[in-house]
């Protein structure tokens, strides 16, 4: 992206209100080990929608494929200071920060594809389960100003996604308006109780969020209405339309905020930003299907 064309996306940003503090940072892993539910497009675009509301926001990519990093505009390349490197020990995180070229207040954790032997390597670690969360315990999120952490995990329920779950205080779940769309959930659920009674006891699912939802079929409003009816005050009420601005952004490294900020993708991911700041950390409970 050209310098002309990142000034047009700035001036093209609607003017947003700030968003308050959280009174403490906010660690929230975005899981789902069902591919293609949006979890990535979740990740980014809910960071630049934070980011966009004035508040400091970092991306951890711990999915090898690194698409987190690329919709963020950070470099991924073999050998750049990334979370494989931060997880093994070889850097600390004030060396595994970028910044995204798109907004001051954005920042990433880039995952390159040496990634996808971090869970063989970690199987031999000490403390193999705790090293994301020693590592985001560094002072260079206090040095940044850090207010979010947002936590993009592999569709797996292996090391990668433990570490995530072990960091994190908050887990947020998105869920496809689709069929199959609550397929797996249970067994996540399990696994989150597995991780908040032996390793993290704060660890709690503090929001869900519907995304790919296409108003032309009744299937889309009876899945909404069933994944309400289950779980509650923690699904937001925003609701993720199917959009092609937003499946489209990645390919040009850009967010659906930069790509297209007045598109229904962009004021939806900036609504549910806005949504989940204003809320907390619910701390509801959720119950397995």
């Amino acid at each position: 992206m050209t310098n002309d064309t990142a000034e047009e996306v700035q001036n093209a940003q609607p003017a947003l209100e700030t968003l308050p503090r959280p009174e403490a940072r906010r660690v929230i892993t975005i899981a789902n080990q069902k591919g293609g539910v949006g979890k990535t497009t979740t990740a980014v675009n809910l960071a630049a929608a934070l980011a966009a509301h004035g508040l400091s926001v970092l991306v951890i990519d711990l999915d090898p494929q690194g698409n987190a990093s690329t919709a963020l505009g950070i470099d991924h390349r073999s050998g750049v200071a990334s979370s494989y490197e931060l997880l093994i020990g070889e850097v600390d995180m004030s060396e595994a920060i970028h910044q995204s070229p798109h907004n001051e207040n954005l920042y990433c954790v880039p995952a390159t594809i040496d990634l996808a032997g971090a869970e063989i390597e970690l199987v031999s670690m000490v403390a193999r389960e705790g090293r994301l969360k020693n590592a985001i315990d560094h002072t260079a999120l206090n040095q940044h100003n850090i207010d979010y952490v947002l936590i993009d995990c592999p569709p797996s329920l292996g090391l990668l996604t433990v570490n995530a779950l072990v960091a994190a205080r908050e887990v947020l779940l998105p869920i496809q308006c689709e069929y199959y769309a609550l397929e797996g959930v249970g067994q996540l659920l399990r696994n989150i109780e597995l991780v908040q009674a032996h390793l993290n006891p704060s660890l709690h699912v503090s929001t869900i969020l519907l995304t790919m939802y296409d108003g032309r079929t009744k299937l889309a409003g009876q899945v909404a209405d069933e994944v309400r009816n289950h779980f509650g005050a923690v699904v937001l009420k925003t609701i993720i339309p199917r959009s092609v601005k937003v499946s489209e952004a990645p390919g040009y490294g850009l967010t659906v905020l930069e790509y297209d900020p007045a598109s229904r993708g962009a004021m939806s991911y900036l609504d549910a930003g806005k949504e989940i700041a204003e809320r907390g950390a619910a701390t509801v409970k959720v119950r397995e299907r």
